[in-house]
C-alpha cells in the first residue's frame, strides 16, 4: 500500500525539533516546511503522530491534490472525492480554507463553501442523503490549502489542538503552552540525564512536560479522543496497538518547580496531580533570589514576565535579579530564558551563547542560552 502524505503543524521554531520527532517514530521523506513538516507513512505512523509527537500542534493527511482553471473544475475535483473512504451521511462536518495568490478565490469563505457543497452533493448523489454541517465540533474536519491554481485537500485528524494535552485543570494569568514548553525543553538538550529547575514556573507546564520527557510518557495519554476515531476507516485494534507502544523510564534525576506565588505553586500542583506526575516534582514558594538549590550540571529554563504584569522598573529589577543569582548561586549550570525585549535581556548581564526565536502565542521572543562557568565572571 501506498504511504499517505501527512502534515504536521508547529510553531515557528519548532520545525527541526519536530522533525527530529516525526523520524523518531517512522516517518519517511521528511521535509520542513514553514510552522510545519511534511513526511510519509501508513496508519500506524498516523496514530503515533498523534498520540507521541510532542511539537505538534495537529496532523493533516492529504487526501486530494490538483490544479484547476476555473470556479467549476474545483468544484468538480472536489465532487469526485471518495468521501465515503473517511465518512458517512451520519457524520457533521466543517470545511477550513486558506488561500493565496488566487484569482478564481478571492476569500476562503468562498472556497469552503464549493467544497462543502461538493461533499452535499456526492452524498446526494450516491446515498440520497447528506452530512450536516457542524462548525463548533465537527466529526470530520476538512482542511483546504490553495495557492493560485493549485489545490491540497486534506482531513484533520486530530481535532481540538494537540496542545490541549488533558492534563491542565487551572491556569494563571499567562500559562505556557504545552508544545512551546516540550519545545523549549527539547531546544535546551534536556532529556532527564541531569537535574531540572524552573524557578518562575506558573501553572508547572515546563516542570509537567519535563517529567513526560524524562520517563517517556507519550502526551497524547491524557487526550480523551482525536478526530480519526469519527473516521470510518478508524482501525481500533491498531490504535490501541500504538497506544501500547510505551517504552517507560525511570526518572532518575531531580525536578525543581518553584515560584513567588503560593496560588500559582497550588495550581501547579493540581495540574500536576492530575497528570500523575505530582511526585516527581518539588514545588516550593519561594522568590528566586532566595532560592537555596544545589546544582551542577542542571538545566535551567526560566520563563520571566515580559511587561504585562509589572512595570518597566520592577521588570528591569527582575531580571538583573536573575542574572546575578544565575551568576552567584549557579555556575557549573546551563540556563535558558524566553523573553521578547531585548532591552530587558540586557539586564540579566550575562553573555548569551545560543539564541533561537520563537513565538508565545503572538509574540516573538529569543530563548537564549546561558552557560554558567565557575569561577569564571561572565559580562
Amino acid at each position: 500500500m501506498k504511504d499517505i502524505t501527512f502534515i504536521a503543524k508547529t510553531f515557528a521554531g519548532l520545525e527541526e525539533v519536530l522533525s527530529s520527532e516525526v523520524k523518531q517514530i517512522g516517518g519517511k521523506n521528511i521535509v520542513i516546511g514553514r510552522r510545519a513538516v511534511i513526511f510519509e507513512g501508513d496508519k500506524r505512523i498516523l496514530y503515533r503522530a498523534n498520540y507521541q509527537l510532542r511539537t505538534a500542534l495537529r496532523i493533516l493527511k492529504q487526501i486530494h491534490s490538483f490544479k484547476f482553471k476555473s470556479v467549476d473544475e474545483f468544484y468538480n475535483s472536489c465532487l469526485d472525492i471518495n468521501w465515503q473512504e473517511w465518512m458517512n451521511e451520519k457524520n457533521t462536518f466543517a470545511v477550513y480554507s486558506t488561500v493565496n495568490n488566487s484569482r478564481e478565490f478571492r476569500n476562503s469563505m468562498f472556497a469552503s463553501l464549493k467544497v462543502k457543497d461538493a461533499v452535499v452533493d456526492n452524498f446526494r448523489q450516491k446515498t440520497g442523503k447528506r452530512p450536516n454541517i457542524n462548525t463548533e465540533k465537527p466529526e470530520i474536519s476538512i482542511n483546504v490549502h490553495i495557492s493560485e491554481n493549485n489545490c491540497t485537500i486534506s482531513l484533520d485528524s486530530s481535532g481540538e489542538s494537540l496542545h490541549k494535552r488533558g492534563y491542565r485543570i487551572a491556569q494563571t494569568e499567562a500559562p505556557l503552552n504545552e508544545v512551546l514548553a516540550a519545545g523549549m525543553i527539547l531546544l535546551s538538550g534536556w532529556n532527564g540525564d541531569s537535574d531540572f529547575i524552573d524557578p518562575m514556573c506558573g501553572s508547572a507546564t515546563l516542570p509537567i512536560e519535563a517529567v513526560l520527557i524524562a520517563t517517556n510518557t507519550p502526551p497524547g495519554i491524557f487526550r480523551k479522543k482525536f478526530a480519526f476515531e469519527n473516521w470510518t476507516d478508524f482501525d481500533k485494534e491498531l490504535f490501541l496497538e500504538v497506544a501500547e507502544e510505551e517504552n517507560p523510564k525511570v526518572l532518575q534525576k531531580k525536578i525543581y518547580a518553584s515560584d513567588i506565588s503560593a496560588r500559582n505553586i497550588g495550581i501547579g500542583k493540581a495540574n500536576a496531580r492530575n497528570a500523575g506526575v505530582y511526585k516527581h516534582i518539588n514545588f516550593n514558594v519561594s522568590n528566586f533570589k532566595d532560592l537555596q538549590i544545589k546544582a551542577n550540571g542542571t538545566t535551567i529554563i526560566i520563563n520571566p514576565p515580559y511587561g504585562e504584569r509589572l512595570e518597566s522598573k520592577e521588570l528591569e529589577n527582575v531580571y538583573a535579579m536573575i542574572g546575578e543569582r544565575l551568576k552567584h548561586q549557579y555556575p557549573g549550570n546551563n540556563a535558558w530564558i524566553l523573553s521578547s525585549s531585548k532591552e530587558l535581556f540586557n539586564k540579566v548581564g550575562l553573555k548569551y551563547s545560543e539564541k533561537i526565536q520563537l513565538f508565545n502565542g503572538a509574540i516573538k521572543c529569543d530563548f537564549r542560552k546561558y552557560e554558567l562557568f565557575v569561577g569564571k565572571r561572565i559580562v
